[in-house]
């Protein structure tokens, strides 16, 4: 059976305020992959960019590791603050 990907539609609502909180912090998509790196979740450059275009679901380990490295809470990443 083969998903058929739907790209009007968004794949997470977290994207742009992880972008947000990137930039904010001084990190390029590289430097936010190698340090999610060091937590052992590999998530590539070019994924990092789908997820902030919203185009890649996140699962919930990298959502983690990406409210420790960018030091944000879950409530911002999820618009609730």
């Amino acid at each position: 059976m083969s998903r058929i990907i739907d790209e009007s539609k968004k794949a997470n609502i977290i994207g742009e305020r992880i972008k947000e909180a990137r930039i904010k912090a001084g990190f390029s998509q590289e430097d936010l992959s190698s340090k999610l790196e060091t937590l052992a979740i590999y998530v590539c450059r070019g994924s990092i960019s789908r997820i902030e275009n919203r185009v890649r679901t996140i699962t919930d380990i990298e959502i983690e590791g990406m409210v420790k490295i960018l030091n944000v809470s879950l409530d911002y990443l999820f618009g609730r603050s």
